[in-house]
C-alpha cells in the first residue's frame, strides 16, 4: 500500500488533519489507532441502557474560539450545555469553582457585592510573588484554608504526588469567582455535539482518500505500508523507544454504575476532593440531555499507567519531566518527514479545542510548508 501521510492515532489531532490533508490538499491518508475504536479519550458510545457514555470520561466542548467551533460545526449540530459541578465537603455541597455562594456557605459570611469577594480573597492570600509550584499558586490566589478544603487533598489524589511537587500551570487553569455564578466554564460557546463525539469524528473521516485501520500498532505495522510523512501523535518517548526514559503520565479507572431511576445527582459532576478513593462522579445524562427512565453514572478512580491498561490520560508536569520532554523533542526535530502533535507527541495536556486549534495550525503553517 502506497499512501501519501500515515497517521498515527484517531484522536482529535489525528482526525482534523486527516481531514484537513484529504479535503484541502487531495493527498491520501491511512490513520490507524491501536484502539478499536476512533476518537481518542473523547470516544462515546450507546450502553445497554441506551445512554451516551463517554468511555474515558467526561469531555465538555467549550471554546472562545470562533475558527475551532466554525470547523467542528461542519461535522456535527449541537446541543446547548452550560456544565456545573458541587464539591462534596464534610456532607456538605458547595458550588465549584469557589464562588460567593461557595465562600457565604463555608465561612459563615454574608459577602454580597464583588469588592467584598474580592477584599475576602485578598484577605486569605499569603505573600508568595511568583509561585513556583501547585500548592503556592492556590495560597497566592485563595490562601490556606480554601486550598486545604478544595485543592490539597484532590490534587494529590488526582496527580499521585505532592503538590510541591508539580508545575504551578496545574492548578493556575482552574478559575475562581467574584459573583454567584455556577457554571464551571465562561466560554462564549459551551454546548455538545447533539449526536456525540463518535458520530462527529466519523463524519470527519468519511472521505474516499482516508483509510481507517483500527486495533492496529504502528510497531507492528506491516512493511508493506509505505508513506511520504508520518505524522505521530501517540507518545514520543515510545517512538524513540525510551531511550532516555519514560515520561510520567496518570491515568485513571472507571466505575460505571446504571441506576434504576431517573436523576443520581444535582448537576453533571460532583467532586470528592477530601473523602473516597475517587475524585469525581459524573452523570452522563445531565451533560447529553437524554431523557430517559434510568441514568448511568462513573466514578473516577485515579491511578498509575501500570494499573489502568497502560492507558495515558495526564501528562504529569513537573521540572524534571519539562526537562526530559526537551530532550525527546530535540530527537524529534532531527528527523525528515516525521512530526508530532496531540498530547501524547507534545506531552501536554490539551482542551478539545486546543487540541483542534493545535492541529488546523499545524496544518496550515508546518505541513503547508512540507508541500
Amino acid at each position: 500500500m502506497q499512501i501519501d501521510y500515515l497517521i498515527v492515532g484517531a484522536g482529535f489531532s489525528g482526525c482534523v488533519i486527516a481531514e484537513r490533508l484529504a479535503r484541502e490538499k487531495s493527498k491520501s491518508v491511512l490513520i490507524i489507532d491501536k484502539r478499536s475504536h476512533i476518537g481518542g479519550n473523547a470516544y462515546d458510545y450507546y450502553d445497554e441502557s441506551g445512554i451516551l457514555v463517554h468511555k474515558y470520561g467526561p469531555h465538555i466542548f467549550h471554546t472562545n474560539l470562533n475558527e475551532v467551533f466554525e470547523y467542528l460545526s461542519q461535522f456535527t449540530e449541537w446541543i446547548p450545555y452550560e456544565h456545573r459541578v458541587r464539591c462534596m465537603v464534610e456532607g456538605k455541597s458547595y458550588p465549584f469553582p469557589i464562588n460567593r455562594s461557595t465562600i457565604n456557605a463555608l465561612f459563615g459570611l454574608k459577602l454580597e457585592t464583588e469588592e467584598e469577594v474580592e477584599a475576602f480573597y485578598a484577605s486569605q492570600r499569603e505573600p508568595i510573588t511568583n509561585p513556583t509550584n501547585a500548592e503556592e499558586r492556590v495560597l497566592a490566589t485563595l490562601g490556606r484554608k480554601l486550598y486545604e478544603t478544595f485543592y490539597e487533598s484532590y490534587t494529590k489524589k488526582q496527580w499521585g504526588i505532592d503538590p510541591k511537587e508539580l508545575n504551578a500551570q496545574v492548578t493556575a487553569r482552574i478559575p475562581y469567582r467574584l459573583n454567584n455564578d455556577d457554571r464551571y466554564f465562561q466560554d462564549r460557546y459551551q454546548m455538545m455535539p447533539k449526536d456525540g463525539y463518535t458520530a462527529m469524528f466519523k463524519k470527519m473521516l468519511d472521505h474516499p482518500l482516508i483509510q481507517v485501520q483500527l486495533n492496529c500498532d504502528y510497531f507492528q505495522l506491516p512493511s508493506s505500508i509505505s508513506y511520504k510523512h508520518l505524522i505521530y501523535t501517540g507518545p514520543i518517548d515510545q517512538f524513540f523507544n525510551y531511550c532516555y526514559g519514560p515520561l510520567p503520565y496518570r491515568s485513571v479507572k472507571f466505575s460505571l454504575k446504571t441506576l434504576d431511576q431517573d436523576s443520581a445527582q444535582e448537576v453533571g459532576t460532583v467532586n470528592f476532593p477530601n473523602d473516597h478513593d475517587y475524585t469525581r462522579c459524573t452523570e452522563f445524562k445531565k451533560l447529553t440531555g437524554q431523557q430517559t427512565d434510568k441514568t448511568t453514572i462513573a466514578y473516577e478512580y485515579p491511578d498509575t499507567p501500570e494499573n489502568c491498561d497502560n492507558e495515558l490520560y495526564y501528562p504529569i508536569p513537573t521540572k524534571n519531566s519539562d526537562a526530559l520532554y526537551k530532550r525527546y523533542s530535540l530527537l524529534a526535530h532531527q528527523l525528515k518527514n516525521v512530526s508530532f502533535l496531540g498530547r501524547l507527541g507534545d506531552f501536554k495536556y490539551y482542551n478539545m479545542d486546543h487540541a483542534v486549534m493545535r492541529a488546523l495550525k499545524f496544518f496550515k503553517n508546518e505541513l503547508s510548508h512540507h508541500e
